[in-house]
């Protein structure tokens, strides 16, 4: 899988069949801007100071240890060189000129180890001493190239398709997931995630742009079509389906229940329609046989579903709906309504109006536990879960799904994942880098350091043991 380096810029393209393509732009183009230095990421402050703490521990040890062998080796030769001529007699292991040889030998070969990797762990972080040997200072100043390789090599060896849709087989995704999702608890949870995410994405959401989207996609949407044909047709539907029934009553129930309560109202009107010079008890009379007549009548039509009132309603009702779609009359005067309406100050601020109500009432509604939306929202959860245990169809389906999603992106956009880790490395400041990989790997370099010395002086040792055994 190929790199991205700093030099080279990388321009997303969209094939036609929605896969993203990457093409590196030609030599004529303009040169990327530089980018600012990136923060090398690191540990918290107490963290950091405690690593410091045993990194310079560790570094004590590893020195004072050289120093030990230094010690060791200069006391040896002295003594040698003031009571021995400086040689090393071969008289055996039973004098002590022979031991002081042995440990001469030792501590000096356990010097050499010890300088040999103290030079070789500093080389990694810095200069030796401040001189700049070539090939040493090796984070530093090979930090890019150590990031393309870093990136080349997760490119090739992890983030391919093989490899990650292997370890999704091996995940077993589906079932886990539908396990987690069958527990109420979890499904809870979830509930309450989609629920926290949908409050904060209604919060802030742009209360100028919502107004425009319901302006632009429903309100003057509303105004260009006649509103008279639909309605009429919706209307007609309802009555070939035998909804308009229920309706009507509705209406004559309660247009009897309202007359069996008029009857002071129905001798009042009629005391009032009748002459001056009419007896009180005739105009009683006609008052309250015109109160009984009207509720038999009533009860009739309530009762009777093929009375003539009822007819004759259905007949004006269906007569409204071929109006409604035909007649030009009625249907500019539905146009001059809907323009009354649709002109109104009310419309003109409804689009706010609106909003407002939806978004508290999604709001509202996300937040609250015991809201329709949120049980929904944890049944349909817990119908998931339950469905992905017990259905391998789905679980199979879910797998594909998933296998084919990460294939896609890592096909399409591994390059651009391992050129983050190349480009991000780059933009470090080569001695923070320097210094904080120091940190997290520097007490194993010290054990190096202790390491080489050590087995240098066995190493030592050993040689002047068959040195003295055979010469």
């Amino acid at each position: 899988m190929g790199r991205h380096s700093a030099h080279d810029a990388a321009d997303e393209q969209v094939s036609s069949g929605g896969i993203a393509d990457f093409q590196e732009t030609s030599t004529d183009s303009p040169a990327p801007a530089v980018r600012e230095p990136l923060e090398v990421p690191g540990m918290s402050p107490e963290v950091e100071a405690e690593k410091r703490r045993l990194l310079r521990n560790w570094k004590l040890r590893a020195t004072s240890l050289l120093v030990i062998m230094a010690v060791i080796y200069l006391a040896c030769t002295w003594w040698l060189h003031t009571h021995a001529g400086g040689a090393t007699p071969n008289t055996g292991p039973n004098t002590f000129a022979w031991w002081l040889g042995l440990f001469r030998t030792g501590s000096e070969a356990g010097m050499v180890g010890g300088l040999a990797d103290w030079f070789a762990v500093t080389a990694l972080f810095r200069y030796p001493m401040g001189i700049p040997i070539p090939h040493t200072a090796l984070v530093p100043n090979k930090k890019d190239q150590i990031g393309d390789e870093l990136s080349k090599f997760v490119g090739e060896n992890f983030l391919h398709a093989q490899a990650i849709t292997e370890k999704i087989e091996e995940a077993n995704i589906p079932q886990q997931v539908g396990a987690w999702l069958a527990k109420p608890d979890n499904a809870e949870k979830v509930s309450a995630e989609i629920g926290r995410l949908t409050a904060n994405a209604v919060r802030a959401a742009d209360r100028a742009d919502a107004e425009a989207l319901i302006n632009s996609q429903f309100l003057s949407r509303a105004v260009e079509p006649e509103w008279a044909p639909p309605l009429g047709r919706l209307l007609e539907g309802l009555i070939d389906d035998g909804k308009i029934e229920p309706i009507v009553d509705e209406v004559v129930g309660w247009a009897r229940k309202k007359v069996a309560g008029m009857e002071d109202s129905v001798v009042k009107l009629i005391d009032e329609k009748m002459p001056r010079w009419a007896p009180r008890f005739a105009k009683d009379l006609v008052g309250e046989r015109v109160y009984r007549e009207l509720v038999s009548f009533m009860a009739d039509v309530d009762t009777n579903p093929n009375h003539d009132a009822r007819v004759a309603v259905r007949r004006t009702i269906a007569q409204f709906a071929q109006d409604l779609q035909h007649d030009p009359a009625m249907i500019a005067r539905i146009e001059q309504i809907k323009g009354d309406v649709m002109g109104s100050p009310a419309m003109a601020s409804a689009a706010g109006s609106i909003w407002d109500q939806v978004s508290q009432a999604l709001i509202d509604a996300a937040e609250d536990p015991d809201s329709v939306l949120r049980r929904k929202i944890t049944e349909t959860c817990k119908r998931w879960g339950g469905r992905i245990n017990t259905d391998p169809q789905v679980r199979a389906q879910l797998d594909r799904r998933i296998e084919a999603t990460a294939r896609f992106l890592v096909d399409n956009y591994g390059d651009t994942i391992t050129g983050l880790i190349s480009e991000n490395i780059q933009r470090w400041d080569g001695k923070e880098a320097s210094e904080k990989i120091e940190l997290l790997v520097g007490k194993d370099l010290q054990f190096i350091r202790i390491n080489g010395s050590v087995v240098g002086a066995l190493v030592g040792v050993l040689i002047y043991i068959v040195t003295q055994a055979l010469f």
